[in-house]
């Protein structure tokens, strides 16, 4: 009888409430804070205008902004006090859910459709987008399953089920259709299997098939071949395909070193495209110019540092493969976004983490570095 109120007594034990907080934590969580904040003051320069606009309220996307870093800011003291042993757990439970929530965007009165893509489901008034869910889901799975099963994942039959489940969430995102969000699934998938110790066999037997994917992805959508020639030369469409990428240069361009001052864009007065969104970083450049930008993304580095660091330190594989996905996804998402906003690489639909308009994307990045700290705070028992 003792035994089994003991085995209750650990099985409800599903929070950790001893705090181990010590000063790279709390440096994580001010320099969190600090981004999403300053997400939010952007987000309100960059839109306000455009919400007037079109919604007759100034604040519309601030209003909804302040809401995702609120309950990201809930989310990351979550995912803190819960033991991310309990994750490894709940993979098969963590999958489905955002399976099912993928599939619901495809379904009429749930799904939301915006310039002709399904990417969000509307529950209750509020809109979720289940492909930003998805990312941090397949990083919780193959970590999950990688540190159970390192053994298996030696050979193709071991690798199946991440294999399936990556599969599956590129399927359902690609025809949403989201090609950003599917490449970045992709590298999220490649990433975590190489930290996980798969062969070099197995590695190129993975990445050789993406070099003609990309192009043959490309070609099969009208739209994804005009934005690679709009790519390639804007100023051949200035009125069309090139446009938001001229803007977007025009803004960077206009900021200079030092910017045109706070609340100054004017890029964001119908001219610049999902200004408070996708394209946010060009109207921050535009406002505090380059040196403002080095400075920011200077931020962004240090983020992802302390999470590589925090995994190196880990007490075990799966807390070390946790936090070096989440940093991975963090620092290679912020990279992207950058590219985009600069014409290095063809326009895709990546937000900058923290930053850009979105409560669901705000939030699901608080909550992941709230797990990473959760490998921080056991390590330093």
């Amino acid at each position: 009888m003792a035994k089994n109120k003991a085995f209750a007594r650990k099985k409800l034990n599903i929070f950790d409430k001893k705090i181990a907080f010590d000063s790279k934590s709390l440096f994580v969580v001010l320099l969190v804070i600090g981004l999403a904040s300053f997400g939010c003051l952007m987000v309100y320069s960059a839109s306000y205008y455009s919400a007037q606009h079109h919604y007759n309220n100034q604040y519309f996307f601030l209003f909804k902004q302040i809401f995702g870093v609120v309950l990201g800011i809930f989310a990351m003291a979550f995912f803190y006090f819960f033991d991310y042993h309990r994750l490894a757990k709940l993979k098969w439970w963590i999958v489905g859910a955002s399976l099912v929530l993928l599939v619901l965007v495809f379904i009429p009165g749930l799904g939301v459709e915006s310039y002709g893509a399904k990417r969000w489901v509307s529950i209750l008034g509020i809109s979720i987008q289940p492909s930003e869910i998805a990312k941090f889901a397949l990083v919780i799975f193959c970590a999950s399953y990688m540190a159970e099963n390192h053994d298996k994942t030696k050979t193709l039959k071991g690798l199946l089920p991440i294999l399936c489940v990556a599969g599956a969430f590129c399927l359902l995102i690609m025809l949403e259709p989201s090609m950003s969000v599917t490449m970045c699934i992709c590298f999220v998938t490649l990433f975590m299997l190489i930290i996980g110790g798969i062969s070099k066999k197995h590695t190129l037997m993975f990445s050789i098939p993406v070099v003609p994917a990309v192009p043959l992805l490309i070609i099969l959508e009208p739209y994804r071949l005009k934005r690679l020639m709009a790519f390639i030369d804007p100023w051949a469409t200035p009125q069309g395909e090139g446009f938001q990428l001229i803007q977007s240069l025009y803004s960077l361009g206009s900021g200079g070193w030092f910017g045109t001052g706070l609340f100054n864009s004017r890029q964001k007065y119908l001219f610049l495209p999902f200004a408070e969104s996708d394209f946010i970083l060009s109207i921050i450049g535009e406002e505090i110019g380059f040196i403002g930008l080095l400075i920011l993304l200077g931020f962004f580095l240090t983020l992802v540092i302390l999470l590589i660091k925090i995994a190196l330190n880990a007490k075990d594989r799966l807390g070390s493969m946790l936090a070096s996905g989440v940093a991975f996804v963090i620092g290679v998402q912020t990279l992207l976004n950058v590219a985009v906003v600069t014409g290095s690489i063809p326009p895709t639909g990546l937000p900058l983490p923290f930053i850009s308009s979105g409560g669901t994307s705000v939030s699901v990045f608080m909550g992941a570095v709230g797990i990473a700290l959760n490998v921080r705070k056991q390590a330093l028992r």
